[in-house]
């Protein structure tokens, strides 16, 4: 399977490609929906959440709201387009209104203009903004349906924003009570988190925090200790760390691990008749020698501030070399939110490529099939 995204930040939408589904997946286009306005929601945001409305369009490989093994053209649309016609139209406009030269420091603008030429970093803003995930959050939520097809669940929460910690252990079926404005598990703790975003807005700053994704029900076997482009792990870390503004990812203990003896980061390995081979902990989080155990998959993901500042930070003007303050956007104080709903949906195409990849299926029928012998 593989999933291919073009369309700029104020182009005519984000657009994408799915191949290598099977056929016979009932599609819930709502829930789609849902997820892409869930993308937009949460505690910190900026304007432009207020324009768009995100909705999926489907455009191929569906019909009746069944895959039909054929690539999934997914497109959403950016309503935001209309008053950037003039300034991003393909068919001609006017490149010289709306430039930007004052390049921002942990943005991608002095580095692609350096990389692929011209003097306005628009070129490579429009197509760097997270803005690009909404199209992800719609193929994801596509794989999700198909993991869920097979009995597995991916879930997540928000465990810290800024200097706000949450030292707390929760279940993957407690996930499903998590917080509307933030996504973390504790009231009080959000509330904190509230007012460190509301502190950071009075400042013209912005803040990131650490997410905790949650996989339920993969069976083992999945990736390979022969080669390390096989291993499980490296995919998945490779592909939460694909998502803007992700700085940091660990599995199970992740950096924890090290300080640790190692009586105290391997889990035990115990058998019995009624459960086969099992673990009482789950240090390793579900993943051991890149291979899925059986085990519920733990990752966590590090999430640095948005770089564009409302107060700018000190760059140099591309064009004349002075010294100036960053250029600002319309942006986000804290999108933690909306990045761990990305970064769900990043997981899910992942791992469902990697099912697909070993079982191979070109129906969903044969592949639920496939998927139950395999041991637990």
């Amino acid at each position: 399977m593989k999933l291919t995204t073009a369309g700029e930040s104020h182009g005519k939408g984000l657009f994408g490609i799915l191949e290598g589904l099977p056929a016979g997946l009932t599609v819930d286009i709502e829930e789609i929906d849902g997820y892409l306005a869930l993308r937009q929601s949460g505690y910190g945001r900026g304007a432009r959440q207020k324009i768009e409305r995100d909705r999926v369009e489907i455009l191929s490989g569906v019909r009746d709201r069944k895959t039909l093994g054929s690539p999934v053209t997914l497109a959403v649309w950016n309503r935001d387009y209309e008053n950037w016609k003039a300034y991003m139209a393909p068919e001609g406009c006017d490149t010289s209104a709306r430039t930007l030269t004052k390049v921002r420091p942990g943005h991608a603008d002095l580095t692609g203009l350096k990389k692929f030429g011209g003097s306005d970093a628009r070129n490579v803003l429009e197509r760097a903004s997270a803005r690009e995930t909404a199209v992800r959050v719609a193929a994801g939520t596509l794989c999700r349906q198909l993991l869920r097809a097979l009995g597995i669940e991916v879930s997540g929460y928000v465990r810290d924003v800024g200097d706000v910690h949450d030292e707390g252990e929760y279940s993957f079926d407690s996930l499903c009570r998590r917080l509307p404005e933030l996504f973390m598990m504790d009231r009080a703790l959000q509330a904190q988190a509230m007012q460190f975003i509301d502190a950071c807005a009075g400042q013209g700053d912005t803040c990131g925090g650490v997410l905790e994704l949650r996989v339920k029900g993969l069976r083992s076997g999945f990736g390979s200790c022969m080669t390390y482009a096989q291993k499980l792990d490296a995919r998945l870390a490779a592909a939460l760390m694909s998502v803007q503004a992700v700085k940091g990812v660990e599995v199970g203990l992740g950096f924890q691990a090290a300080a640790r003896c190692g009586s105290r980061v391997h889990d035990e390995i115990f058998y019995s008749e009624e459960r086969g081979y099992f673990r009482t902990t789950n240090r390793a989080g579900g993943i051991e020698g890149g291979m899925s155990n059986g085990e519920e998959l733990v990752l966590r993901a590090a999430m640095k501030p948005i770089p564009t500042l409302m107060r700018g930070l000190n760059t140099v003007d591309f064009a004349t070399h002075e010294t100036v303050r960053a250029a600002t956007e319309r942006s986000d104080v804290c999108a933690i939110l909306a990045c761990e709903v990305v970064l769900e949906s990043a997981l899910c195409c992942e791992l469902a490529a990697a099912i697909l990849e070993r079982l191979g299926a070109d129906n969903l029928a044969d592949l639920a099939d496939r998927y139950g012998r395999l041991p637990q």
